[in-house]
């Protein structure tokens, strides 16, 4: 598969995914989603690649989350039920279950999907850019009960859910949302060299 919204390079056994849309701020449209999955799986299939990092372009967004332009595009004329259907939840899970450990390298921010994704991973590394948001509450739903709580515990994990406010670096490093946090001019150095100790 060649892919358009996503950039993939190896380095020393690791795997480097970047959703590659800055200008829309990597949100995570249907086609991302596919290239993504597909692009996890097969570093996941690859006996040369013993880790797998994932990351945003630029310095605004790891992801703002789904693609609000093509939700209100497609969604509007759906039901709920119908839009649920539109959304693949074994490829979220097959990421998150992946057999090879998955890096966050939280550039920026993590909003909706993005902060789902990220709280799915098995290690987050950030900077001063990274804030995470859980918005699903604000639209009347919830989700990554089965992830943040594994992350921050639930009295936690409930807050962030129930009240959509936002995490700021300094905080999701302190509550262990972030296992890391280095200047952004670090990240990629701390972030790969944790990468490579899995790796090898």
């Amino acid at each position: 598969m060649s892919y358009e919204h996503i950039l993939v390079d190896v380095e020393d056994r690791v795997a480097v995914i970047t959703l590659n849309r800055p200008q829309q701020m990597n949100a995570m449209n249907r086609k991302l989603n596919v290239e993504l999955h597909d692009a996890v799986k097969k570093a996941e299939a690859d006996e040369g690649i013993g880790c797998i990092v994932i990351t945003g372009a630029g310095e605004k967004a790891f992801t703002a989350g789904g693609d609000i332009k093509e939700q209100l595009s497609d969604d509007a004329k759906l039901s709920d039920q119908e839009q649920d259907s539109l959304r693949d939840h074994k490829r979220q899970y097959e990421i998150a279950a992946c057999a090879k450990p998955v890096i966050g390298m939280m550039n920026g921010l993590a909003y909706g999907g993005g902060a789902v994704l990220a709280s799915s991973l098995d290690i987050r590394i950030g900077c001063e850019n990274t804030k995470f948001r859980f918005l699903a509450a604000a639209y009347g739903r919830i989700n990554s009960t089965w992830t943040l709580p594994n992350q921050v515990g639930w009295p936690i994990a409930k807050e962030l859910l129930f009240t959509a406010r936002i995490v700021g670096a300094e905080e999701a490093y302190r509550i262990g949302l972030l296992n890391h946090l280095v200047p952004k001019e670090k990240l990629r150095e701390k972030t790969m060299e944790i990468a490579k100790l899995i790796a090898n």
